[in-house]
């Protein structure tokens, strides 16, 4: 079962996001609150695998919360939740550590194959939304920011550098291991290590580094 708290100061959007998951087998509510600060508490007593983050909230907000609650050790997989496509708090909050966002008016079908993707490792983006994000977000052009990047990226083997540029580009585990002739499971090995390696917290940091360092393609 993937464990999943609900973080939301409206009780309406929590009320149809339970309603939602509880229709699915494979999915629990352990929890839910609505604040920002709640949500720390129930991630070290519930230890979720996911969490729906909303964020804007009173008091503590989402951008916050995520960061506390991706601080925490083997913390759980964050969602953000919206009514607005990319608006500044989520860029800020992927940047934080959230594996990627959620409409709010997400048709049930689609959130709910969302939470299982999160859940596997996996960011919730497509192509295009990675590029937005690189458009919106990327770092400071500057020469020595880029020669900052590509050192990072010195450390890659050629192998972890072409499973680097996939995630750069959007690609789900499964389009790069076709890409690359690679087992799914290979492909994720190889995330997890880019991820360790790059000193990166998800997919979306990898493909911003990419970016700086002048190696992912619009």
């Amino acid at each position: 079962m993937i464990r999943i708290v609900i973080i939301d100061d409206d009780p309406l959007v929590r009320s149809g996001l339970r309603m939602i998951i509880e229709s699915a087998d494979d999915l629990e509510i352990v929890g839910e609150g609505g604040d920002g600060d709640r949500a720390v508490g129930l991630v070290r007593d519930l230890r979720p695998d996911v969490v729906l983050m909303d964020i804007r909230m009173p008091v503590v907000d989402g951008l916050a919360a995520t960061a506390l609650v991706r601080a925490e050790p083997d913390p759980p997989q964050v969602v953000v939740l919206t009514t607005f496509d990319l608006d500044d708090y989520v860029l800020r909050a992927l940047q934080a550590g959230a594996a990627g966002f959620m409409l709010k008016d997400t048709p049930p079908r689609q959130l709910l194959d969302g939470v299982r993707v999160v859940a596997s490792g996996e960011a919730m983006l497509s192509p295009s939304v990675t590029r937005k994000l690189i458009e919106r977000f990327a770092h400071d052009p500057r020469e020595e920011h880029r020669r900052t990047a590509l050192r990072r990226t010195s450390v890659l083997t050629d192998r972890e550098r072409e499973v680097f540029l996939g995630v750069a580009a959007g690609n789900s585990n499964a389009q790069i291991g076709r890409d690359l002739f690679m087992s799914e499971a290979t492909v994720k090995t190889h995330v997890s290590r880019l991820l360790d390696k790059l000193d990166a917290a998800n997919r979306v940091q990898l493909a911003i580094l990419a970016h700086d360092a002048g190696l992912a393609h619009s």
